[in-house]
């Protein structure tokens, strides 16, 4: 299902050993982990894009403490994805979401971030699944009308994009910060749920809205690693332990053309 990324190619790959070859003889290695690496020169904007692995390790080390847990549970009661479904998820990250759903599920998961070191972590950890490096806010590098659902969890949207490679029966689960996650740290954020349907308003109609919100009491290096995973500059004074809010707005989508 995989597109060549160099442009105006973007004709099928073929696994040749260790590498993804197109016709044209475009060639992509696949890396010792597993993840392919499909990111072209023109689709970064600096040598290191995206997360880096100070922030990928501080992330994973709060998901491993069960902070985000109540969010997967509802990311998931959303999505009642089968073995029967291809998956998608747009800025997967470390692929928590999409790799621990996938494994509980059954579906068939592909997972798309613009950071080597995210998809590196993803690839070693949940084996079954497809990581590929790519910049999906450019192209999303599958066929058209690949996916039964597509995903994007507190990342980036390209409507037409998903649209292209969600079949016509599919649907689409967005998630946003909801305006008190993280309100702790902070301090409270605007509501993106007008704006992000808005957004998908064109070439999908919205379905389902759900709000997931949980808190955790976090200990002083909990609290940094949450500071990490944002990009917060550390604060002057000592960082002290607390209880700190985790909350997603979940939207669920059907293309509009589902409707005709």
């Amino acid at each position: 299902m995989l597109l060549c990324t160099v442009r105006e190619c973007h004709l099928p790959l073929a696994r040749d050993g260790k590498r993804l070859v197109c016709p044209h003889s475009h060639s992509f290695d696949i890396a010792r982990s597993g993840y392919i690496n499909l990111l072209q020169p023109q689709d970064r904007r600096s040598k290191n894009p995206g997360d880096t692995a100070e922030a990928v390790a501080a992330r994973r080390r709060l998901h491993d403490l069960g902070c985000t847990e109540p969010l997967l549970r509802a990311v998931g009661d959303v999505l009642d994805a089968g073995p029967r479904d291809i998956v998608f998820e747009a800025g997967c990250g470390d692929g928590f979401y999409l790799g621990s759903l996938a494994a509980q599920a059954g579906f068939s998961a592909h997972g798309i971030d613009i950071s080597t070191p995210a998809i590196d972590v993803a690839a070693r950890r949940y084996k079954g699944c497809e990581w590929v490096v790519a910049n999906a806010d450019r192209f999303v590098p599958y066929k058209d009308n690949a996916f039964s659902v597509v995903m994007s969890i507190a990342a980036r949207m390209n409507t037409a994009e998903f649209r292209r490679v969600l079949r016509r029966d599919g649907h689409l689960l967005v998630a946003v910060p909801a305006p008190d996650d993280l309100i702790e740290i902070r301090g409270t954020g605007r509501d993106r749920v007008d704006r992000t349907v808005e957004t998908f308003s064109k070439e999908f109609t919205l379905l389902d809205r759900r709000r997931a919100t949980t808190q955790a009491d976090l200990n002083a290096d909990s609290v940094h690693d949450v500071l990490l995973s944002i990009y917060r500059p550390m604060r002057s004074e000592p960082v002290q332990a607390m209880k700190v809010t985790f909350s997603l707005d979940l939207l669920w989508f059907r293309p509009n053309s589902a409707m005709r």
